[in-house]
């Protein structure tokens, strides 16, 4: 449900914020900042991404584990994929997760919320379900039939 309302929300907001800053600043010029993001993300996506396969490469080479590499190169990925689709919040989310220091941050919080999501599901494995009857101490009983 609130991936429902969060796919009805999104566009009405970047239309609600395309509005503000064509009033602003010019259709014509909010129009030309709606275009010249697209070529934008996917110059900083292939820049960015080219520089984290690197991190992660160089990370492999020596012999460390490379999982913030692995975790830039997906937010790099992330905010190359928001800065393409048009919109003036997701060009803000994208430049947010280009830039080093805020992606930074949100690799922090990110890998908190994995690490948690990792062990509670570690911790859950092989839990609940179905009981398994491990001594073969199960029987079948039949139901008691009626008499017509």
């Amino acid at each position: 449900m609130a991936l429902v309302l969060l796919f009805i929300c999104w566009p009405v907001a970047e239309v609600l914020a395309a509005i503000v800053v064509a009033h602003a600043i010019g259709v014509l010029p909010m129009l030309l900042a709606l275009i010249a993001s697209w070529p934008i993300g996917s110059w900083a996506l292939r820049s960015q991404g080219r520089a984290a396969w690197r991190r992660m490469s160089d990370a492999v080479a020596a012999s460390r584990p490379p999982g913030r590499e692995v975790l830039d190169g997906a937010l790099v990925l992330a905010g190359g994929v928001l800065m393409i689709v048009p919109g003036f919040i997701t060009d803000v989310l994208g430049v947010a997760l280009l830039l080093p220091p805020t992606r930074a941050l949100l690799r922090a919080g990110v890998a908190r919320n994995l690490q948690s999501r990792i062990v509670v599901g570690a911790t859950r494995f092989g839990r609940g379900g179905v009981p398994y009857d491990v001594d073969s101490t199960a029987t079948d009983i039949d139901q008691p039939r009626l008499r017509p």
